[in-house]
């Protein structure tokens, strides 16, 4: 009896030794498997950042445009990011302009981006689709200093060859990038958006209305000039460097709204020499008259460098400059110009033109370097 009771016993103790293992490897389990979640959410969420702190900034005829920034956005929440990989193609978008043809393909692709949501951008905040295109960029080592260098150059391309998105400010505008980890592989979902910004307007806009109704405002000033179009590509040449001389003034405080911009230069009729040759390109462009923005610098009347803004123009199949700015010279006392003065810098080639002008390519220090059309030797006549 005796024995049979201490059977009893043991097998009772090694049912419990069997299910105090089974908990305890139960309990392994799961810490390994919570290990390993752990992992795989920290891979998972990104870690803000913003690469472009230490960039040069824009530097721009009289004031400075930072680069814009890139920002890696963190996750809210853990959830299923797959849905946020968007399939974004701006391969059938065709574009022909200056600087856009001076791009890479990555950086054509930023431009197209921007082109085609020229409308929605009114918005103030709208954001602007990028897809995984650039997956394969960002998983090199300097993947997100390479996208911002490419992000830079497209929007300095667009910027300089759109006079007309004059409510745009590069500082409000941020490239995101989402990260979403499968594995050991990273996909990445690329945007441009205005942050934490509440929109990505110069500062004189607050809204879509007050974009729409200053659009509306510079283009009747257009179609009054181009009323006067003779279909001379001389004759218009001229009539526009004539309406912009005879009614622009040179803001030399430097401090009035919107004197960077065709805004300040059509509508306001006052701002600095990128309004002037920014509004000059604009109405050329209505024209259907190849001309591009020139920026660099002007050995002014005392002899002094100062950061200039200026055109060049496609006349008979030659290439000449224009400086609608000096050929508006502010008069001691007021009064007018003499002709001598009023068409210094008008349809001039190099060996005069370059003598106090020296352009400059590259818009940003250490960005891209554009390139400019070899303009003709000789003046026109």
């Amino acid at each position: 009896m005796k024995s049979k009771f201490t059977t009893f016993i043991m097998i009772i103790i090694i049912i419990l030794i069997v299910c105090v293992l089974g908990i305890f490897a139960m309990m392994l389990f799961k810490e390994v498997d919570l290990i390993d979640t752990s992992s795989e959410v920290e891979d998972f969420k990104t870690i803000i950042s913003e690469v472009a702190d230490n960039k040069e900034t824009i530097n721009t005829v009289d004031k400075n445009i930072e680069t814009p920034k890139v920002l890696e956005n963190p996750l809210n929440s853990i959830k299923d990011n797959s849905n946020n990989q968007k399939k974004v193609d701006y391969s059938n978008v065709s574009i022909n302009k200056y600087f856009y043809n001076q791009l890479s393909t990555d950086s054509q692709t930023i431009y197209k981006a921007f082109e085609v949501n020229i409308q929605n951008m009114k918005s103030g905040s709208y954001r602007i689709e990028l897809g995984d295109s650039f997956t394969s960029i960002l998983n090199k080592d300097n993947g997100q200093e390479e996208l911002g260098n490419i992000y830079q150059s497209a929007f300095e391309a667009f910027n300089y060859d759109n006079p007309d998105v004059f409510y745009l400010n590069a500082n409000k505008m941020f490239l995101n990038i989402e990260t979403t980890t499968t594995g050991n592989k990273k996909k990445y979902n690329v945007f441009i958006d205005s942050g934490s910004q509440s929109n990505y307007f110069t500062d004189e806009f607050q809204s879509k209305s007050q974009v729409d109704s200053a659009v509306i405002q510079v283009e009747q000033v257009k179609n009054q000039i181009l009323a006067k179009k003779t279909g001379n590509t001389y004759q218009d040449i001229k009539m526009v460097h004539d309406y912009l001389v005879d009614n622009l003034e040179y803001d030399t405080s430097i401090s009035k709204p919107h004197i960077f911009t065709i805004y300040g230069a059509l509508i306001n009729k006052i701002c600095v020499c990128e309004g002037y040759a920014r509004a000059f390109k604009y109405i050329m462009d209505s024209l259907n008259i190849p001309c591009v923005m020139v920026m660099g610098e002007g050995t002014n009347s005392q002899g002094q460098r100062e950061k200039h803004a200026w055109n060049y123009v496609q006349l008979d199949g030659r290439w000449f400059a224009i400086d609608t700015t000096w050929d508006d010279p502010v008069v001691q006392g007021g009064g007018r110009a003499s002709n001598d003065s009023r068409y210094k810098y008008f349809l001039k080639g190099s060996s005069t033109f370059n003598q106090d002008h020296v352009p400059n390519g590259r818009f940003t220090e250490g960005g891209k370097l554009f390139t400019y059309p070899i303009i003709s030797s000789g003046d026109y006549n």
